[in-house]
């Protein structure tokens, strides 16, 4: 009853017709005195032929909407059995339908890329985190047994192993402070990580003192340059630079983290190189092969296969903000001689006169 209805409203404009042109015909056939018996005859007969050609465009229409009723159960896998258009009005329905299936597999196939990537990282993350989180656990239990072995050996031999004792404890604690930047540094990179995507609302562009932004960079690390006794050459860089100054200070962040990582022993320094900022590094350096790619999301390269605790997001993260900065950044390297990164400010740089 319901396809009924639905029907005989879309064929109302037909049966509508129908009657002005049979109310015409009558009017006119009894201005001329036609027989009345002739005219019900024709009307008799046109009656029955627009009975037989609506029901057989009544079978037409339920079997049409039971098809569509099939492709609409089928429309999440696929659109190929939909039934062939009738009419030019149809064809531009379908070919805006199937544009709109299109858009839609092309959306969701991103998203599962983007959730796929997602949980690759939060594996990776949670992986490399546990390592920082383990190792403050065996200082701890560390700690705790010098403290008792501290204990009994002083009240035996009083100041000597005293000292001994405090010395133990500095070293344990220089060690817990380590792993514990590891696992604030992991903490900021995965936050940065999610804001990634919205980061063009945050940026606030403004004239920054490129020596201020460095040193902020510095300052957070200054911790891990003493532990690993790695030398800094640095002097005060007078140059201005229109920047968003905390994503900036994010990218040098990154870089000097991956200076520190890779560099066992030496020096990184910080200069000027006409218009660049130059970071370098007398680290282990990067193979040839893999510089092309270090800039790739997850892309570690053999220093991260060894290292075996590399993300491949760090580098990654550091372009995509130089990116959206405006500003430039490349790299260059030799495997066994340090790592030169190079951050240019030149459309956007001001020279302190």
């Amino acid at each position: 009853m319901k396809i009924a209805i639905a029907f005989l409203r879309e064929r109302k404009r037909e049966v509508g017709m129908y009657a002005v042109f049979a109310g015409v015909f009558a009017a006119v056939s009894y201005l001329y005195d036609v027989s009345m018996d002739a005219v019900q005859y024709a009307f008799l007969l046109s009656a029955v032929w627009l009975l037989v050609l609506g029901g057989l465009d009544y079978v037409r229409y339920v079997r049409r909407h039971r098809e569509l009723l099939e492709v609409e159960w089928m429309f999440e896998s696929d659109i190929d059995g939909m039934p062939e258009a009738a009419t030019l009005v149809e064809e531009d329905y379908q070919r805006i339908v199937t544009k709109l299936y299109e858009a839609r597999r092309e959306i969701e196939s991103e998203a599962r890329i983007v959730r796929k990537e997602m949980v690759d990282y939060y594996s990776m993350w949670v992986h490399q985190i546990k390592t920082p989180i383990a190792a403050m656990h065996v200082l701890l239990q560390a700690f705790e047994e010098g403290r008792f072995h501290g204990a009994k050996q002083t009240g035996e031999d009083g100041a000597g192993m005293n000292t001994g004792y405090q010395m133990s404890v500095q070293q344990c604690g220089k060690e817990m402070k380590l792993e514990l930047f590891k696992i604030e540094q992991y903490v900021e990179m995965v936050l940065t990580y999610l804001r990634m995507e919205g980061m063009s609302s945050d940026l606030s562009f403004d004239i920054c003192s490129l020596d201020s932004i460095i040193r902020q960079a510095v300052r957070k690390y200054s911790q891990m340059f003493i532990l690993r006794k790695i030398r800094l050459e640095y002097t005060a860089i007078e140059t201005k630079v229109l920047t968003d100054e905390k994503w900036t200070v994010f990218a040098i962040e990154q870089i000097l983290s991956n200076a520190l990582k890779y560099t066992p022993s030496g020096k990184i320094s910080i200069y000027m190189e006409e218009a660049c900022l130059v970071i370098e590094d007398t680290g282990i350096g990067i193979w040839p092969e893999d510089l092309p790619r270090v800039f790739e999301k997850g892309f570690t390269g053999y220093n991260g296969r060894t290292d075996k605790k590399s993300t491949g997001i760090g580098l990654y993260l550091c372009k995509s903000v130089m990116d959206k900065l405006m500003h430039k950044i490349w790299i260059e390297s030799e495997a066994g001689k340090g790592t030169k990164v190079y951050l240019s400010f030149e459309r956007k740089s001001m020279r302190h006169e």
